[in-house]
């Protein structure tokens, strides 16, 4: 869209999308697993809606993984203040109504953040949407298999791959998280191998295009329904 068409959209509607993710090792999937769904399933979720959604946030909050290589990581300071000011930015141009959709577990404190944001600005209602763990999409997943962690099979769809990298074939035992967030980032790496948490690492594509179709149904509605 160009800023003519986006005036022309808020005469009629006054929603709008924000994808957030980060940028961290996701074993042997691709760094940007997390930036690339939430992204996805925004996109996927709003256009039979006609609801914009504006460019991702590749960044997040995951000091844990900095001893893997590509991991980007942003303290909780500047990833609060660059979300603040990017809802800022889309009140102040007429969007009353703003669906924030999370794809990584890191940014939680974002939801502090929507929640400052209708303080300062009582006419906004701004949704912190986790897509993975919303009611009904998180059902399936343990519908489908209770084991399910970072960088298991429930990241593990065609487009989070890499061309030539194969997935292990075994489930891996399950990790103390807990544990983990009281480690260095080089004693996380020693703990935790290859980056999975737990589970197995691919499951067959039909399952995995299902349990997506969860999610984005779950986000447009989210989209949709339910303002005050």
């Amino acid at each position: 869209m160009n800023w003519q068409q986006v005036e022309d959209y808020l005469r009629h509607d006054d929603r709008a999308v924000l994808p957030i993710g980060s940028t961290e090792q996701h074993c042997g999937l691709g760094l940007c697993t997390d930036h690339i769904l939430s992204e996805r399933v925004a996109l996927e979720a709003a256009e039979p809606l006609g609801v914009p959604v504006f460019p991702g946030l590749p960044y997040g909050i995951t000091p844990y993984f900095m001893a893997y290589p590509g991991t980007v990581t942003l303290t909780v300071e500047t990833h609060a203040r660059v979300l603040r000011e990017v809802i800022d930015s889309l009140a102040t141009h007429g969007f009353q109504r703003i669906v924030v959709v999370n794809g990584h577990g890191g940014n939680a404190p974002g939801q502090a953040v929507v929640e400052e944001c209708m303080r300062a600005n009582p006419k906004i209602h701004v949704k912190f949407h986790n897509w993975w763990n919303a009611p009904a999409t998180w059902a399936r997943v343990l519908e489908i298999d209770p084991v399910a962690s970072h960088a298991s099979w429930m990241e593990n769809f065609p487009w989070t791959r890499l061309a030539g990298v194969m997935s292990p074939r075994q489930q891996k035992p399950p990790i103390d998280v807990s544990r983990m967030h009281s480690m260095s980032p080089q004693r996380v790496r020693e703990y935790l191998g290859d980056g999975n948490f737990a589970g197995e690492y691919q499951k067959p594509d039909e399952v995995m295009l299902a349990l997506w179709q969860t999610g984005v149904e779950e986000t447009r509605n989210a989209i949709a329904d339910n303002w005050e």
